[in-house]
């Protein structure tokens, strides 16, 4: 197969899903990495997918990842593949507890110097990572476009000079407004996007759930405000920021325009709403993609920041 122009690089989960009502859902495909793949396939790309598969992969999941992305990223591990409940509230409220001794491999490998990568050139590619990790895929990869979601548990500690050192070695920058709120310590999603711009932030896509996502690019003077895209039904909220960050990578590759860019991942990240763990690719993709990115472009307003 010819080399992907796109990479996602993060974890791959198998999630155990409790709804408040008592219903589950039991062996989804998950996590960050699988989700943000998504991202990418639904804007008209098939990426590359990096990150740890263990032993006991199911069999279904596992030639599901080969069929929807070039499989050469998925890197083998002997221990057993990450799976974790994911338990609802009737707030909305999600806990997860892993149901696996062996976590942290799954979160952090393969390194950016493995050589179990063949990928030599990308285009652009996403990465879910603790900010010690950019420099170095900044490294493997110094002519594409590098897309870093902070990791949750980083960002909700509060440390930003941690934060800068990422900022650095990123083009694009997308926390959710909860953990850059706790970061930065502030709410109002204007100042934080202003805090995260004189940071040095070049370009920065902050995620806020239903309300959508709010974009700048450093220097424009002007921030933008991105609606998220309706669906019929909300089935589950899970990994649709993860998907959106796939979307807004190929949207900005394709025109280095934020505003396309922030549609492009709400159109993707809409996708997500609609299922249970990732969503398949729809048999009518060009048509549905084209319509939801017209919603999108449909509601976009702009602020001076």
């Amino acid at each position: 197969m010819p080399a992907p122009d796109y990479l996602a690089i993060g974890s791959i989960i198998i999630d155990d899903i409790v709804y408040p009502d008592g219903r589950t859902s039991m062996g989804v495909l998950g996590g960050g990495g699988s989700h943000a793949a998504y991202g990418i396939a639904f804007a008209g790309e098939k990426p590359g997918l990096v990150g740890l598969v263990g032993e006991d992969l199911p069999g279904d999941i596992r030639a599901r990842l080969e069929a929807d992305f070039e499989p050469a990223g998925l890197v083998r591990t002997r221990h057993p593949q990450l799976r974790g409940w994911q338990i609802f509230e009737w707030n909305g409220v999600r806990n997860e507890i892993f149901r696996v001794e062996i976590v942290e491999p799954f979160m952090y490998s393969p390194p950016a110097d493995s050589p179990d990568l063949p990928f030599e050139r990308v285009r652009g590619f996403t990465l879910l990572r603790a900010p010690a990790h950019v420099a170095g895929w900044r490294a493997r990869f110094p002519d594409a476009v590098l897309l870093w979601e902070p990791v949750r548990i980083f960002m909700l500690s509060a440390d930003r000079e941690a934060f800068l050192q990422g900022v650095k070695a990123a083009d694009i920058v997308s926390p959710n407004l909860h953990e850059a709120g706790t970061m930065y310590g502030i709410d109002d999603e204007i100042e934080i996007m202003r805090r995260m711009l004189a940071d040095g932030v070049e370009v920065a896509a902050l995620r806020m759930g239903e309300r959508g996502s709010l974009v700048a690019r450093a220097g424009d003077g002007r921030a933008h405000y991105i609606p998220a895209v309706e669906v019929a039904e909300v089935v589950d909220q899970t990994g649709a920021g993860n998907t959106y960050c796939g979307g807004f990578l190929v949207g900005w590759c394709r025109g280095r325009d934020v505003v396309a860019a922030g549609c492009y991942g709400a159109a993707a990240a809409s996708f997500t709403l609609e299922a249970v763990g990732c969503a398949r690719m729809p048999a009518e993709l060009e048509l549905e993609w084209a319509r939801r990115l017209d919603e999108a472009r449909g509601g976009l307003r702009s602020i001076s920041l």
